[in-house]
């Protein structure tokens, strides 16, 4: 599997966004293109990546600046499940991430995505608290992992 960074408005990386989009909307009611509007592309600690295998694109993720320790993991989706690429792409975004300062990563799921909530706890994540837009959501879930 090859990993890169890219940037989300490539040509070969919006399928993938969509195919995100549209699995979320169908099992969750909300595709989540909100969280990725109004990101700052050009920040230098802004992360996307893509995920190839056989010349296909099987998944993505990102991590964005929530402040100058925080980066938060946003778009994470493989398109196989039970082939580790979920967690080939969050390691590689847990290594930049770390590259670029950040000593914490946050992110939130939906609670209703037991795949996601057990996936996320088996890679040392733990729930915290609901952060920033989160906060008096119930239907999010929020976790955090350290770095150091």
């Amino acid at each position: 599997m090859k990993i890169k960074i890219t940037n989300p408005d490539n040509e070969k990386a919006v399928p993938i966004i969509e195919e995100l989009s549209v699995n979320l909307y169908l099992r969750f009611g909300s595709d989540g293109k909100n969280s990725f509007i109004d990101w700052d592309n050009n920040n230098p600690n802004f992360v996307f990546i893509t995920a190839e295998l056989n010349d296909e694109i099987v998944g993505c993720g990102a991590v964005r600046p929530i402040n100058e320790k925080t980066g938060e993991i946003k778009r994470m989706y493989s398109k196989y499940p039970g082939k580790k690429i979920g967690q080939s792409i969050l390691n590689f975004l847990e290594e930049k991430a770390k590259e670029n300062g950040f000593t914490d990563l946050v992110l939130e799921t939906r609670a209703k995505n037991i795949e996601a909530i057990c996936f996320y706890e088996k890679q040392g994540y733990k729930i915290i608290s609901n952060y920033g837009k989160y906060i008096d959501r119930p239907e999010a879930v929020c976790f955090g992992k350290s770095l150091i």
